[in-house]
């Protein structure tokens, strides 16, 4: 299915925000490594099919060694980061919070190792951005009890640097080559990292459960293929400091979802707070108004 490319940005938003309600359904069930490494073994066999049937473009060992570098970060690591304070737990809220500071470290990445212009409107909206978040959050941050550790904020900003290396290292080195061929050996990177935190940290037992079948179904293909593909597109088109501030929305429309789901409350603060990452967003992606009379300007 072919979407038009003014609603990627969108369409990847609800989808990416839909991972965090996958991964609720699925955590009282299985490991979180464990987990993992089972939805990226699935996913790069998904797309190993994909890529017989289509007859994709095969990858050389460089191209392909940049993939898994960038999937290792990307999935492996950001993932991994966050599944796993969670599940020592670490508020969701808190992690979120973290999370949310991606945007920004991508954007200071992107300026010195890309050459990107981030002018002040722009750092005007990862700002606003991030306030949006803070108050998205905020209820949750106020409920939140003691027993918060050091290794639980170390993973989550573990996470965070892993997710932002990633797509720098995507936006670099892996955006010249078959998406399908590419993607694929993504996972094989990610699926490495969890195989291997997995069996030197967990007992890899699981529970069976409906719940579990149909979170690892939709995150398998609804999330890592389908989601990480819009990502890809728009890696591969835009500016990092642009489509990393995409990753402000998430919050906000994960909290609509959780209260369609689930009956969270979404408050009229919670509203305030999405239409400031809304703001946020718009400044940081905007485009250069053009001077039909010259070059464009600001």
């Amino acid at each position: 299915m072919t979407i038009p490319k003014r609603l990627v940005p969108a369409t990847f938003v609800v989808l990416w925000a839909t991972g965090f309600i996958g991964a609720r359904y699925a955590m009282p069930w299985a490991e979180p490594f464990t987990f993992l490494a089972a939805r990226f073994v699935l996913a790069f066999a998904v797309l190993g099919a994909m890529m017989l049937l289509l007859r994709s473009r095969r990858a050389g060992p460089r191209e392909a060694l940049h993939a898994i570098a960038a999937g290792a970060l990307m999935h492996g690591v950001y993932l991994g980061g966050v599944f796993w304070a969670i599940r020592q737990g670490l508020p969701a809220g808190l992690s979120a919070l973290i999370v949310g500071l991606q945007p920004l470290i991508t954007a200071v990445l992107a300026g010195r190792l890309l050459g990107e212009e981030i002018l002040p409107r722009h750092w005007a909206g990862l700002a606003a951005g991030f306030a949006g978040v803070v108050i998205v959050l905020s209820p949750k941050l106020g409920a939140m009890s003691g027993g918060v550790t050091w290794p639980m904020l170390a993973a989550s900003f573990v996470a965070v640097a892993g997710m932002s290396a990633g797509t720098i290292w995507q936006k670099r080195f892996g955006t010249g080559g078959d998406m399908i061929t590419g993607t694929f050996w993504q996972y094989v990177g990610a699926a490495a990292i969890m195989v291997l935190c997995s069996l030197a940290f967990e007992t890899q037992t699981f529970t069976l459960t409906g719940e579990l079948v149909f979170a690892m179904a939709w995150l398998v293909l609804v999330l890592s293929i389908g989601a990480i593909f819009l990502l890809m597109a728009m890696i591969r088109e835009g500016e990092m400091s642009k489509v990393s501030s995409l990753f402000y929305l998430v919050p906000a429309v994960t909290a609509v979802i959780a209260w369609v789901l689930f009956g969270e409350d979404l408050s009229l603060v919670q509203i305030f707070g999405t239409a400031m990452a809304t703001l946020g967003v718009g400044l940081a992606t905007a485009r250069k108004p053009v001077n039909k009379s010259g070059p464009p300007a600001e």
